[in-house]
C-alpha cells in the first residue's frame, strides 16, 4: 500500500509546473479575519476574548476532516473519548462533575445551537465551511445559555449574487474510509438574489473488528445535504437576507468504539467480542432565518431566527462480551427554536450590541436498557446485623448470597421529557475614552424556566436464590435469605417513577466589565472580568424513582489578553491568561441503596488558571508557521455533600478529567512552484479520565501526532497525498475500569485526494 502512495506522490512532483500558480500560501494575518461569535464584527487583534480561528484554507491546508481534529489542534481545547465530548480550558462540555442536565458549552450551526446528545455525529461536518470560531471563555453575557466554558461557533459559506462557482472533493484512504464532497453556487438574479448548493457523502468500513456478529464495529456511513439563499434587493438598499437549510444523517457506531486489549498486538488488531451491534445514529435538521438592515451607515439592525430537530439513538453492549447481558439503548430527541433581535452601532468612539434572544428546547430522553446492578453486600450486612446475626455469621450469610447472585439483572425503560425556555435581554459595548484608552461593559439579564420529568418501570429478570439452598424451612438463614430476596425485589420495584416533574425558574444577572490599552498601533492589552451561569433543574434518582432539585452553578472569571503584531505585520502573537473562581458545582452523589441511588447536589467548588498562546507568521517567501500553546491546571478546592449521602468519594484535591496541562500545536505551510505541502503536530500532555483521589490510577499518557500534506496545485485543481498519524502513536482515550478494553486513538492512516474549485 505504501509503495502505491510513494508513486502516486512521484507522479505529483513529476508533472510539469508551467501552469503552476505562482501566488504564495494564504495569508495567516488575523487583519482580515472578522470574529462574530461575540454578535458583533471584529477582527482577531480586536477581540480581546480568547478565539481560535480555523479558515477554509486551513481546513484545507491540514485536510481536517471532522471537528474533533478542529478540538485536538487548539490550544486549551481537546475532545473527551471517542467524538462524545470536548473539553475548554479543561472544562468538559457537560460539566465537570458528572451532573446537570444543561452544558458548560455549545456548539453552534450558522446561528443554532446543537444538543450535546448529538455531538458526536451531528452536523458539523467540515465540508464548504466558512470560518469555525472557538471562544475560550465564559460567553454567558454573548450568548446566555450553556456558555460558562465557551462556545464553538460554525459558519458555512455564504451564497454569492455576484460569482458563480463550483467546488468539489474526493478523499479516499488505506483505511477504506470514501468521502465525496461538492457545491455549486451563483447568482439567480445578477445582484439580488444568489444561491449556493452543497453536499458531502462519507463511507467508512471502520477499524474494530467483531469476531461475535462480523463486520466492523466504527463502519461509518453520513450524509451531509446544505442549501443556501441570499437576497439584497436592489429596491431596499442595506437589506441583507440569507436563509438555509441543513439535512444531516449520520448512521455508524455507538458514540465511542472499544477494542480489546487482552489480545496480541491490539492496537493493530483491532477487535470486539459485544453481541450487540453498537450503533449511533443522528439526524438533524437545521433552518435559519438570517435578516439585517443597515438603518443608518453605523448602526445595523438583525434578527436570527432558528429552528433545528435533532434526534440521536444511542445503542451499545455494556458488557462487551459475547453473552447478552447488559444493553443500552438510548433515545434523545430535541426541538429547538431560537429568536434573536439585536442593533449593532459602530461609531468612532462607541461600538456595541443590544438585544433581545428567546430560546425554547422541547425533548428528552427515551430508554430501553438492561442493566446488571452489583448486589450490595455492605446492605445485606448491615440488614443481617439489625435482625441479630452476629458480625462473622451475617458476613458469611451475605458473601454467600452474593456468590449465588452476584448482579441483579434489571429491564429498565424510562422516559425523561424536558422543557427549557428561556428570555433575556443582553449589551456590551466598547467605549474609547482617549485614542489608547477604551472602556469595556457588559450586562446579561437571564430569566430561564425548565420542566424536567421522570417516568421509569423497572422489572427484575433473573433467579432469585433458593432459601432451601441456604437452610431447612423455618431456620435462621432461610427466613434471612427469603427476607433479603424481598428487599432484591423492592430494590427494583422503588426504580419505578410514575412520570413525576418539576417546574424550576431562575434568574441570572451576568455583569462584565474591562479595560484595553493601544500601547501602539500593534500592541494592544486588556484586562476583563465577567460572572458567568449554568443553571440549574432536577435530577432522577434512578434507584429511588425521585426527582431531587439542584441549584444553579456561577463563576467569576478574572482574563488579561495581549494583541501584537510585530516586524512590520510578518509576525502576529497574541495571548490570554486566566482565572476562574467556580462555586456550587452540580455533582453526582451516592445514597448507598445500589449503584444506581445517586443524584445532582451542588457539592463542589473549585479554580482553575491558565494561559494560551497563539502565533503565525511568514516564515521566508512561500513559508508560513504558526504554532499555539495552551496551559491550564484545575483543582477541586472543597466538596460537601449531604446528609444522608454515602459518597466516600471526596473530591477536594483532584483535577478535572480530561483536563491537559499542556497543549502545544503548529504547522508550516510551504509552496514552491506548483508544489503545496503542509506538515502539522499536536501534543497534549497527560490527563486523567476520572475524578477523586483515586484519579492517578486513571491517568492517560500525553501523545504527539504529526499530519502532513503534499501535493499540487495549479490553477483550479489540486492532487495531493496526506498522512494522519504520520509516525502510527498508539494511544488510549479511555481505558475500562475491567482493564481488557479501550478506545483507541486512530491509527497510521495514508490517503490520496483531488479537489477542484472554478
Amino acid at each position: 500500500m505504501r509503495t502505491i502512495f510513494s508513486a502516486a506522490l512521484l507522479s505529483l512532483l513529476a508533472v510539469g509546473s508551467t501552469d503552476a500558480q505562482t501566488a504564495g500560501p494564504d495569508d495567516t494575518g488575523t487583519d482580515d479575519i472578522v470574529v462574530t461569535g461575540e454578535k458583533s464584527r471584529r477582527t482577531v487583534q480586536e477581540t480581546t476574548t480568547s478565539v481560535a480561528v480555523v479558515t477554509p484554507a486551513r481546513i484545507r491546508q491540514e485536510n481536517i476532516q471532522t471537528i474533533q481534529d478542529v478540538y485536538n489542534r487548539t490550544a486549551n481545547v481537546g475532545e473527551t473519548y471517542g467524538a462524545a465530548g470536548f473539553t475548554i480550558r479543561g472544562i468538559n462540555n457537560a460539566g465537570v462533575g458528572g451532573g446537570g442536565q444543561a452544558d458548560t458549552a455549545t456548539v453552534y450551526v450558522d446561528g443554532a445551537p446543537i444538543p450535546g446528545s448529538a455531538l458526536f455525529g451531528g452536523p458539523t461536518d467540515l465540508w464548504d465551511i466558512g470560518q469555525i470560531e472557538i471562544l475560550r471563555g465564559p460567553q454567558s453575557t454573548i450568548q446566555g445559555l450553556n456558555a460558562l466554558a465557551g462556545a464553538v461557533v460554525l459558519t458555512t459559506r455564504d451564497a454569492s449574487t455576484t460569482e458563480t462557482s463550483a467546488d468539489a472533493r474526493v478523499l479516499w484512504s488505506d483505511q477504506r474510509d470514501r468521502t465525496f464532497s461538492a457545491a455549486l453556487g451563483g447568482p439567480i438574479v445578477a445582484d439580488q438574489l444568489g444561491i449556493r448548493l452543497s453536499a458531502e457523502r462519507r463511507n467508512d468500513r471502520g477499524l474494530i473488528r467483531n469476531v461475535t456478529l462480523g463486520g466492523y464495529d466504527d463502519a461509518l456511513r453520513t450524509l451531509s445535504l446544505r442549501g443556501k439563499l441570499k437576497w439584497t434587493p436592489l429596491a431596499l438598499p442595506g437589506l441583507e437576507v440569507q436563509a438555509s437549510y441543513q439535512r444531516a444523517r449520520r448512521d455508524g457506531g455507538y458514540l465511542y468504539d472499544n477494542a480489546r486489549t487482552d489480545v496480541a498486538d491490539f492496537y493493530d488488531r483491532r477487535i470486539s467480542t459485544g453481541n450487540v451491534r453498537g450503533r449511533g445514529r443522528v439526524e438533524a435538521d437545521i433552518a435559519v432565518l438570517n435578516t439585517g438592515y443597515d438603518i443608518l451607515p453605523r448602526l445595523r439592525l438583525s434578527s436570527v431566527t432558528s429552528f433545528n430537530r435533532v434526534s440521536s439513538h444511542a445503542l451499545a453492549d455494556g458488557d462487551g462480551g459475547p453473552v447478552d447481558s447488559q444493553r443500552i439503548d438510548n433515545l434523545y430527541r430535541f426541538r429547538t427554536w431560537t429568536q434573536e433581535v439585536r442593533l449593532n452601532y459602530d461609531g468612532p468612539r462607541l461600538s456595541g450590541v443590544v438585544g433581545g434572544w428567546a430560546y425554547r428546547r422541547a425533548g428528552g430522553l427515551d430508554a430501553n436498557n438492561r442493566l446488571n446492578i452489583a448486589t450490595p453486600v455492605t446492605s445485606i450486612v448491615a440488614q443481617l446485623r439489625g435482625s441479630g446475626f452476629p458480625a462473622t455469621a451475617a458476613t458469611g450469610l451475605a458473601d454467600r448470597y452474593a456468590a449465588a447472585l452476584p448482579r441483579i439483572p434489571v429491564a429498565y425503560t424510562g422516559a425523561q421529557p424536558q422543557l427549557v425556555r428561556t428570555a433575556a435581554f443582553f449589551a456590551d459595548a466598547r467605549y474609547r475614552v482617549t485614542d489608547r484608552l477604551s472602556l469595556i461593559a457588559g450586562v446579561r439579564l437571564d430569566h430561564e424556566e425548565n420542566r424536567y420529568a421522570a417516568q421509569a418501570l423497572a422489572r427484575f429478570t433473573g433467579t432469585l436464590p433458593d432459601p432451601a439452598t441456604f437452610g431447612a424451612p423455618g431456620t435462621a438463614p432461610f427466613l434471612a435469605v427469603t427476607a433479603i430476596n424481598r428487599g432484591v425485589l423492592a430494590l427494583v420495584a422503588n426504580a419505578a417513577s410514575q412520570g413525576a416533574g418539576k417546574t424550576r425558574r431562575f434568574d441570572a444577572l451576568l455583569p462584565k466589565a474591562g479595560i484595553s490599552i493601544d500601547w501602539t498601533s500593534g500592541l494592544t492589552t486588556a484586562i476583563s472580568v465577567q460572572r458567568a451561569y449554568r443553571s440549574g433543574g432536577s435530577s432522577a434518582n434512578p434507584a429511588r424513582g425521585l426527582l431531587v432539585p439542584y441549584d444553579p452553578e456561577y463563576s467569576w472569571n478574572y482574563e488579561a489578553s495581549l494583541r501584537s503584531r510585530w516586524f512590520g505585520g510578518r509576525l502576529t502573537l497574541n495571548a490570554n491568561a486566566f482565572y476562574v473562581d467556580w462555586s456550587a458545582q452540580q455533582t453526582n452523589v451516592f445514597f448507598g441503596s445500589s449503584a444506581y441511588d445517586y443524584n445532582t447536589v451542588n457539592a463542589g467548588s473549585s479554580h482553575l488558571t491558565g494561559f494560551e498562546v497563539e502565533a503565525s507568521g511568514r516564515v521566508a517567501s512561500g513559508v508560513e508557521a504558526y504554532a499555539s500553546l495552551g496551559h491550564v491546571r484545575t483543582r477541586f478546592d472543597r466538596f460537601t455533600v449531604p446528609s444522608g449521602s454515602t459518597t466516600s468519594l471526596d473530591l477536594t484535591g483532584s483535577e478535572f478529567p480530561y483536563a491537559a496541562r499542556w497543549t502545544l500545536a503548529g504547522g508550516v505551510d510551504a509552496r514552491a512552484g506548483s508544489i503545496v505541502g503542509n506538515v502539522n503536530a499536536s501534543y497534549r500532555s497527560a490527563v486523567f479520565t476520572e475524578t477523586g483521589v483515586m484519579q492517578g490510577s486513571r491517568r492517560l499518557p500525553g501523545r504527539t501526532i504529526v499530519n502532513a500534506r503534499i501535493g499540487r496545485d495549479v490553477r483550479d485543481w489540486t492532487l495531493f497525498v496526506f498522512a494522519r498519524n504520520l509516525f502510527d502513536a498508539q494511544y488510549e482515550q479511555y481505558t475500562f475500569q475491567s482493564g481488557d478494553r479501550a478506545i483507541l486513538g486512530d491509527p497510521q492512516t495514508f490517503g490520496l485526494g483531488a479537489e477542484l474549485h472554478l
